[in-house]
């Protein structure tokens, strides 16, 4: 009699490669935070020398565009782990080695993970920061 709590080589193998998909994921979403990071602080120290408006909007345009890029990746890594959490069951029905993650898009959103609370911290701080920016240029 097999022993459905043990699971096999194969499915253990199908983990450790979920796993690496949401290790690159979450190693994205680190690059893209010091690469935010670096753009917010270059143009920061440029709107401290040079306070004009047009200048602080345009530094809107990089961070919206990496917050959204980031919630993407967040949003693949919470699929992913669904994934994972699925394969992971020894009665799991997952096809062995299959990577997709569509079953989970009607439970994890896009949307959620975008506006999460770690995301809309980080980015929309750099993003308030840019706004009273804006507001100072714009009434001198």
């Amino acid at each position: 009699m097999e022993d459905r709590s043990v699971l096999g080589p194969d499915r253990i193998k199908h983990l450790e490669f979920i796993q690496a998909v949401i290790a690159r994921l979450g190693t994205s979403s680190f690059l893209i935070k010091g690469w935010v990071l670096t753009i917010a602080a270059a143009i920061f120290a440029v709107l401290a020398n040079r306070l004009e408006t047009g200048l602080a909007s345009v530094a809107l345009v990089p961070l919206v565009a990496f917050w959204l890029l980031d919630g993407y990746f967040l949003w693949q890594e919470r699929l992913f782990r669904c994934l994972y959490d699925d394969v992971r069951k020894p009665d799991s029905t997952v096809e062995l080695m299959s990577m997709n993650t569509a079953p989970y898009v009607a439970t994890k959103r896009w949307r959620s993970a975008t506006f999460s609370a770690t995301l809309g911290l980080f980015y929309g701080g750099l993003a308030a920061v840019d706004l009273v920016l804006i507001a100072v240029a714009a009434s001198r």
